[in-house]
């Protein structure tokens, strides 16, 4: 009995840390590929819409434009400030999660995630004028596409008028508007510096954009949206599958994002 015993310690110890070192490889696994492959989000505000809404899952591949600190969980400095490693810059029209941080809004105690789209890139210059944005001192191109309500958070039931927007790289997408005469409907004239985008949400009424913060560092840029995976208008929980037609917007499930 006594070697019987003898034997079976060390396989029992070496079991144990075979299982360790199993579970440290998978959760090295899973860091990678948030850092390097792709990322799910949610989204929690009405900012993108009608691109994106409330309760819409997504993810994010985090190759396009390079990596910097923020590709890593916790936003750890393996990549320092300021820096991206093969790096790439973003196309006009490209929807994209970025890290925002308190020197850039001072409404936020610590950094959050961001999403919005890409306006304008380095060189050109922004400025909106009754509603209409121009890019380089042209207009860009919006064409009326009806009427659309939404409930929303903060506003209640509200009435859009929807515009299909061309950027000058031929990209389109709508926006929504509830008026021209909003706050952020005038702004002055700025330059997109070297190594920065111009943001904006495509809700444009109700987005804190580059027309409020600024223009974004690129290295603060995490990947571009892809997909939405998954839809709820916050009904129900996914568990209650008998359910799932009352709040999975089946519509929206699986489908790409422009």
């Amino acid at each position: 009995m006594k070697k019987e015993n003898k034997l079976n310690k060390p396989k029992k110890k070496k079991s144990f840390l075979g299982e360790v070192v199993g579970i440290l490889i998978a959760i090295l696994i899973a860091l990678g590929i948030r850092s390097f492959v792709f990322e799910p989000y949610n989204i929690p505000s009405g900012s993108m819409f009608p691109t994106l809404l409330v309760g819409d899952y997504l993810v994010i591949t985090k190759h396009d434009y390079g990596y910097s600190r923020y590709s890593f969980p916790f936003s750890l400095p393996i990549i320092p400030d300021g820096k991206r490693v093969f790096p790439k810059t973003p196309k006009q029209g490209d929807v994209v999660i970025f890290r925002m941080t308190p020197d850039m809004n001072p409404q936020i105690a610590t950094p959050i995630d961001y999403i919005k789209r890409v306006i304008a890139l380095p060189g050109d210059t922004v400025q909106m004028l009754n509603g209409v944005l121009y890019i380089n001192d042209k207009p860009v191109q919006r064409r009326f596409a009806g009427y659309k309500k939404m409930k929303t958070q903060h506003r209640g039931e509200q009435t859009y008028t929807q515009y299909t927007e061309t950027l000058p790289n031929g990209f389109y997408h709508d926006i929504w508007e509830i008026t021209d005469h909003a706050p952020l409907d005038n702004t002055p004239k700025v330059t997109v510096p070297a190594g920065h985008v111009f943001m904006m949400g495509d809700n444009r009424d109700d987005s804190l954009d580059s027309r409020y913060f600024g223009p974004v560092s690129m290295d603060k840029l995490e990947g571009k949206a892809r997909l939405i995976f998954y839809s709820t208008n916050g009904n129900g929980n996914f568990w209650e599958f008998w359910r799932w037609n009352e709040f999975i917007r089946k519509n929206r499930v699986f489908t790409l994002i422009r």
